[in-house]
């Protein structure tokens, strides 16, 4: 069975920022098709949950706050890429809109609610080394 890398706050696991979840309905259908790997890279770079919500802005990123946490995001960016490569996955569906997991677009940045075209770090470093990157509102493409 293929293995697919996941977005653990797609699954239920209460790791956003907010400290709640995002679980996916369609996720069933997934469990018939793939074997779920789930990550969240805030936490494998060492952020808490809940954490005061981050956006990229330019190369960084940062907290609400003003607080540079691109090098923790880095950390777990590698970290999903690791666990993707001894896993042996092709594939990723994440969280969309996230720094760290949106995949075509995510927050511009300045915390208004505004979106912009882009990449989250993880989203990017996977894509970087070959994987496919979906966004939620993709799973049928994986179904």
């Amino acid at each position: 069975m293929e293995k697919l890398l996941i977005s653990a706050c797609l699954l239920g696991v209460s790791c956003r920022y907010d400290g709640k979840s995002k679980p996916f309905p369609e996720i069933e259908k997934l469990m018939e098709k793939y074997e779920l790997i789930p990550v969240c890279a805030e936490i494998f770079g060492g952020l808490p949950t809940p954490r005061v919500p981050a956006e990229i802005s330019g190369e960084k990123v940062l907290t609400k706050e003003g607080k540079d946490v691109t090098a923790e995001y880095m950390k777990g960016a590698e970290e999903v890429l690791r666990l993707g490569r001894i896993f042996g996955c092709k594939k990723a569906l994440l969280k969309e809109k996230s720094p760290s997991c949106g995949s075509r677009i995510i927050h511009n940045g300045k915390f208004d609610g505004g979106l912009t075209e882009g990449f989250g770090k993880t989203a990017e470093l996977l894509l970087k080394n070959g994987f496919e990157v979906f966004g939620e509102s993709e799973i049928e493409k994986l179904i």
